[in-house]
């Protein structure tokens, strides 16, 4: 598995922004109402067109941080995986997601080669499908949960609010307000 060592891993545990708001972004998961995760998903997919438009696509701010590129094949990653991940919680009784090195995906998916024209429809299609997926969530569904490898234990209605943070902080990082 290959690595870009010009850009840290990410190793934190995120999922304390389920408890506080984000220091960084400013977001605030705990006002985030499940059932309009899939229009939050949409509205932020839609934000990332401008940001796939801009002429420093391509340009990292620092050598050892991403480029909007980066991070816009990231979100359209997320997005998909995190597809997968609600399908598997509200199919699969006590649901187990297997471990994803985000920062392995990006090299061998080649994030810093991709085409910004092909990317911003792959993340809208990617979001629309996730948030449809969101919308048609209803009652005990919000409860069904889900494990990840590392042990953190999630319900839908967490999942739908750690979910979001990721792309609307992500956003935040390419200098663009969520």
């Amino acid at each position: 598995m290959a690595v870009d060592p010009t850009v840290p891993g990410d190793a934190k545990d995120w999922t304390w922004v389920l408890e506080q708001v984000c220091p960084e972004c400013g977001f605030d998961t705990r006002v985030v109402d499940p059932p309009q995760v899939g229009d939050l998903i949409r509205a932020n997919a839609a934000a990332w067109q401008a940001v796939l438009a801009r002429a420093d696509v391509r340009t990292r701010p620092r050598p050892d941080v991403w480029s909007p590129l980066e991070y816009a094949c990231h979100v359209r990653d997320v997005f998909e995986l995190y597809d997968r991940r609600l399908e598997l919680m509200l199919t699969t009784d006590e649901a187990q997601f297997q471990n994803w090195d985000q920062d392995v995906t990006a090299v061998e998916r080649r994030y810093a080669e991709d085409d910004p024209a092909a990317v911003g429809p792959a993340l809208t299609a990617n979001a629309e499908q996730l948030a449809s997926r969101f919308d048609s969530v209803a009652g005990d569904a919000w409860d069904r949960t889900g494990l990840r490898s590392d042990g953190a234990l999630f319900t839908v209605s967490s999942f739908s609010r750690y979910l979001i943070h990721d792309p609307v902080h992500h956003l935040w990082d390419v200098g663009t307000a969520p």
